[in-house]
C-alpha cells in the first residue's frame, strides 16, 4: 500500500469560522484545524493516475466553488480497496474503516471496475453521515473521462461537506449532482435495512444509453490500443507474414483479381478469426458460476467489453499492418516485374489493393502466432490491471471449490 502517491495539494482562501452548527441544526464537515481533508482513495493503475492529475488543482477548485473562505487539503492514496469483491456495501464498509483510521473528513474512492446494485449499474454511492463517496469510473463513459471524473468528485465533495440538516423529520437533501453529465443519473435509496449503515444515496445509470456508457467506460479502462504492443509474438508473426506475402507473385495476382466486396469479406474474416482466437486461446470469456439474473447481466457486460476491447485492438493492429505493408511495397516492388507477372501496371490503386489484401493475410498469420503467447500475456494486453486481478481472484475461487 502506498500513501499520498505523488500528489498532496492544499488551497487556502481566507479564514473560515467553523461555527459547528447553525440556527437550523445544519452541520459542516471540517477538521479541527479548520481545513477539510479530502482523501482520494484510488485503485492502482488508471484510477490512481486520474486521481493524481485531479489532485493538482482539486483543492483550489473546491475552495473557489465552496466559498465562505473554506480551505481544503487533498491527499491521494493508492491501494486495491476493491480486491476480492465488487459488492458496493462491502466496499463502502472498507472505505469507512479506512477513513476512520486516518484524519480524513471526506473520502472519495475511485475504481475502474463496473459496479452493480440490485441489477442496476452503479455510478456513485454516497454516505453523508460518514463523508464517503464511491465512484465507478466506467459509468462516466469513455470520452473526456478526466474532466467528467473531476466534476463528479467536485460535486460529491461539495455535497458531503456542505450544510445538511439532521434529525429524523428533516426534509430531503438537495440533489447534489447537477453537472452536465451526472444530472442524468437516477438517484435511488438503498433497499435492505442492513445496508443503511454504509449507504446513504446511490446514483445509477439506466437504459440503453447507460449500458453503452458503462460499456465504453470499461473498454477505455482496458486500453485496447495496448493489445498491439502487448502481443509481441503475434505482432512478429503478422509482420513476417506480411513481408513475405508482399513479395509473392501469387499474392499480387489474387489481390488484383479480388473485387472490393471480397476484400471486405477477407478483412472481416481475418479480423474475426483473430478476435475469436485470442478470446478462446486466452480464456477471456467470462462464465458466471451464479444463476442469478444480476450475475448473468454482469457476465454479459464483461463479455461485451472483452469483445469490444479485443476488437478495437485487432482493428488498430490491422490498420497498422496496412500502413507498414504499403510502405514496404513502395520500397521493394518493381513496376516492371509486377507488370510482367500480373499484366497490370503498378499504380496507386494496385499498391493500396495489395497492402489491403496482405493485411488480411498477415492478420491470419498473427492469429496463429498468438498461440505462442501465454494466457497471462494475452490477459495483460487485453485487460486493465484491476480487471486482471479480478479474473485471477475468480480463477482462484473456482480452483478452491471441491470437485464433484
Amino acid at each position: 500500500m502506498s500513501r499520498g502517491v505523488g500528489v498532496t495539494s492544499v488551497a487556502s482562501v481566507g479564514p473560515w469560522d467553523r461555527g459547528a452548527a447553525d440556527e437550523e441544526g445544519s452541520l459542516m464537515r471540517v477538521s479541527s484545524q479548520g481545513v477539510t481533508v479530502v482523501a482520494l482513495l484510488a485503485d492502482p493503475d488508471a484510477p490512481t493516475e486520474i486521481a493524481q492529475r485531479m489532485a493538482r488543482t482539486l483543492a483550489a477548485r473546491l475552495a473557489d466553488k465552496s466559498g465562505q473562505g473554506r480551505r481544503f487539503d487533498v491527499e491521494v492514496v493508492s491501494e486495491p480497496f476493491t480486491s476480492g469483491t465488487e459488492d458496493p456495501p462491502t466496499l463502502m464498509r472498507r472505505i469507512m474503516d479506512r477513513g476512520s483510521a486516518e484524519n480524513w473528513d471526506v473520502v472519495v474512492a475511485l475504481t475502474d471496475l463496473p459496479l452493480h446494485s440490485h441489477g442496476r449499474r452503479l455510478a456513485v454511492n454516497l454516505n453523508h453521515e460518514h463523508g464517503l463517496a464511491l465512484l465507478s469510473l466506467p459509468s462516466l463513459g469513455g470520452l473526456r473521462l478526466q474532466t467528467r471524473a473531476r466534476r463528479a468528485v467536485e460535486e460529491a465533495v461539495l455535497d458531503l461537506v456542505g450544510p445538511h440538516t439532521t434529525g429524523a423529520e428533516a426534509p430531503p437533501r438537495r440533489r447534489p449532482f447537477l453537472g452536465p453529465f451526472v444530472n442524468r443519473l437516477a438517484p435511488v435509496h438503498p433497499g435492505p435495512l442492513g445496508e443503511r449503515e454504509t449507504d446513504g444515496l446511490r446514483y445509477v445509470v439506466g437504459g440503453p444509453r447507460g449500458y453503452l456508457r458503462v460499456l465504453f467506460g470499461m473498454v477505455r479502462a482496458n486500453r485496447p490500443w495496448r493489445l498491439v504492443t502487448g502481443l509481441s509474438k503475434a505482432l512478429a508473426a503478422a509482420l513476417a507474414t506480411g513481408a513475405i506475402a508482399t513479395l509473392d507473385s501469387t499474392t499480387w495476382s489474387l489481390a488484383g483479381a479480388l473485387s472490393a466486396p471480397r476484400l471486405v469479406i477477407a478483412m472481416v474474416g481475418s479480423v474475426g478469426l483473430m478476435i475469436g482466437w485470442l478470446i478462446v486461446d486466452g480464456e477471456l470469456w467470462h462464465r458466471s458460476t451464479e444463476g442469478s439474473p444480476e450475475a448473468r447481466q454482469r457476465a454479459r457486460l464483461y463479455n461485451a467489453s472483452t469483445v469490444a476491447t479485443v476488437g478495437i485492438g485487432v482493428l488498430v493492429c490491422y490498420l497498422g499492418l496496412m500502413v507498414i505493408n504499403l510502405v514496404w511495397a513502395l520500397f521493394i516492388l518493381n513496376d516492371q516485374v509486377f507488370a510482367s507477372m500480373t499484366r497490370t501496371p503498378l499504380h496507386a490503386t494496385e499498391y493500396l489493393t495489395l497492402s489491403w489484401f496482405v493485411a488480411s493475410v498477415a492478420t491470419v498469420g498473427g492469429a496463429l502466432g498468438s498461440g505462442l503467447e501465454s494466457d497471462d500475456a494475452i490477459r495483460a494486453a487485453a485487460y486493465s490491471k484491476r480487471e486482471q486481478e479480478r479474473r485471477h481472484a475468480l480463477q482462484d475461487d473456482h480452483g478452491d471449490q471441491p470437485s464433484t
